[in-house]
This record gives C-alpha cells, structure tokens and sequence, in this order.
C-alpha cells in the first residue's frame, strides 16, 4: 500500500516482506534516473509490529535517514523486540515520528521535514504485541491501530485497518469517516486455518475478525454484517490469507462479499480520493 498527494513523494502503508517486488512492479516507487541514491518513497507508516507489515523496512535501508510513523508500543517492539530499529540506525538511521493518536492528528512531513498535503490520524484498535515480543510485554493501548489518512486539498479520507481483531463505537466511529476503506479481510470463517487444514489457530487468536464470523455459530457476527450499514464509497478486503476462500473467482464466499458492495484486494488497484 502506498499514497501520494503529487504522484511524486510516496508514503507506504506498512513494508512487507515482498516489498522489493512491489517497488520493481510500480514505477512510481523506484528511483529517478536525473539523481543518484534518490527514492520517492519519504516515509513508513506501521499500523503493528508484525513480521509481515515490518521486514521490509530493511530493504530501505540504504540512503537518507528514513521517517517511520508508529505507536510509542510498536516502537518498543521493533526496537528491543525485533532489534529491527537498531540495525537500520547502522545504515540509513531512522527519523522516528509517533503516530496522532485518537483526537490529534497532524500533517506528514517528508524526509526533509517538507509538508505531504496528507493528515494522518491513528485510532486504536484492541489487539496483542507480536508473537516474538509476547513473552517480554503484555498486550497495550498501542499495539494495533487503525490510520485515517485525508488529503489536505481535495478533503478526501482513505482509512487502513488491516489487523481488526473486534469493532466496537470507538472503531466505527473513525471507519464511517472514509471515502475509501480498505479493511482486515484475512479469514472467512472463525476456524478456517484448521477447517483447512492449515494450523489450529483460530482468526481470534490471531488478532482477526472473520469476514462470516465462526464457521457453525449463529450468534457470532463478522465484518460483512458489522460493516452492512456503512456508508462508505468504495469499500475493499486486504489482508487476505492464502487459505480463504474469497480469493478463488468461482466462490459462493467471493459471490456473497462482491454483493454486497465490497472489493476484493488485488496487486495493482489504485483508488483517488
């Protein structure tokens, strides 16, 4: 994921683990041919900890010193959890700006301290530390959040929550702000990973709200439902893990999300708001 006010200076929503192929996959993110060491890419925002939003951050670390937007928690993770933070300080050192939380808000600067044109706002939602920090710290305000991002001249509100573990007033409250949400579509079903055959790990004990809720369970209730009244333009499932079966085009699952008025995340989609 990764936006822009000018089509010129990028900002990612989280650094995967692929993020080298994503880069070499969208011109707009690779380097000028008018400069030497030069990126467009002038800042990070991590919504957690996790392995699979973090690990890309190495693969920037050559050139000038990167700004990454986090919690104070996330940094605590990355830091003396992954020792991620300092490595990079080694390389291409790190200008670390904590996330606005809840009311505050403020305007991304680039690497250079210049204004973005975009505000991001972090709004909390309930969820653990990494799975490699768990043992040293317990779960805290912090280490999951949500970002509203709202483009300073065109008014326009994208919201990315890729890891929602449950909705409550609160989370609601800033998702019905979006124009464009893009939002935690990880699992189906409550049980999918061992319904596949894949783990025994439930969407809960991974931090995740099943888009159908518990496979079997009449009173659990998913995203789909939770989500059914929100009135937002545009609408998409991201985060989607290989064992769901929205993925497939043929799916009674697919046929159902599309339905009801939502997207399915894929490579290459791009979104103006």
């Amino acid at each position: 994921m990764a936006l822009s006010a000018n089509g010129r200076d990028w900002y990612l929503l989280n650094a995967s683990p692929d993020l080298l192929l994503q880069i070499q996959n969208f011109p707009a993110l690779q380097p000028r041919a008018d400069a030497i060491r030069n990126s467009p890419i002038q800042g990070v925002l991590l919504t957690n900890a996790d392995l699979d939003h973090t690990l890309g951050l190495a693969l920037l670390r050559e050139g000038a010193p990167l700004p990454v937007y986090a919690t104070p928690r996330v940094r605590e993770a990355l830091a003396d959890g992954l020792r991620l933070f300092p490595m990079l300080e080694k390389y291409c050192g790190l200008q670390w700006r904590e996330s606005p939380f809840d009311s505050d808000s403020e305007e991304l600067r680039d690497r250079d301290g210049r204004p973005a044109g975009i505000s991001v706002q972090a709004f909390d939602i309930p969820g653990s530390a990494p799975k490699y920090f768990r043992a040293g710290a317990r779960s805290a305000h912090g280490d999951s959040v949500g970002l509203v991002l709202t483009d300073l001249h065109s008014g326009g509100c994208l919201v990315f929550a890729p890891d929602v573990s449950r909705l409550g007033a609160e989370q609601l409250a800033f998702i019905a702000r979006a124009d464009v949400l893009l939002f935690d579509g990880t699992f189906w079903d409550e049980n999918e990973m061992s319904i596949a055959g894949t783990g025994t790990a439930t969407a809960a004990d991974m931090g995740h709200l099943p888009i159908n809720g518990a496979a079997g369970a009449a009173d659990s209730v998913g995203s789909l439902a939770l989500l059914r009244n929100l009135s937002v333009k545009t609408k998409v499932y991201v985060h989607i893990n290989n064992t769901n079966p929205i993925l497939l085009e043929a799916s009674p699952e697919r046929e159902i999300v599309r339905a009801s008025g939502w997207l399915i995340g894929a490579d290459g989609m791009e979104f103006e708001v």
